[in-house]
């Protein structure tokens, strides 16, 4: 072995970890997708319960509870909605570099064969 090559990665290695790395970062999207989707899941279920006991208070003494309550449920609403749809385009702009490098790469495969 080159005295010059030692502690060189080589290019398969190279490849392979960028496409970790990638794969990574999808990951970690996927993981935002989920925390997203239980964000927006939250203000339902309380609105749900609201409707669920509302024979059991009257809407006209408890307005001033329940205004508060509606803006903070439209804010996690509005912040689910954005994580969700920022992690769908990340997930897809990670696929559609993975699939960018693993066709770039399977070329250059089969030119040096």
């Amino acid at each position: 072995m080159d005295e010059e090559h030692i502690g060189l990665p080589t290019p398969d290695n190279v490849i392979f970890g960028e496409i970790q790395v990638l794969l990574a970062e999808k990951r970690t999207a996927l993981a935002s997708l989920r925390t997203g989707i239980a964000v927006f899941a939250l203000p339902m279920s309380v609105l749900s319960a609201l409707i669920a006991t509302s024979r059991y208070y009257n809407m006209q003494k408890v307005i001033p509870l329940l205004l508060p309550l509606m803006l903070l449920n439209l804010g996690l609403i509005v912040l689910g909605c954005w994580l969700v749809f920022r992690s769908i385009h990340r997930i897809r702009h990670f696929e559609h570099r993975i699939r960018e490098l693993s066709e770039k790469y399977r070329s250059i495969a089969e030119f040096l064969e």
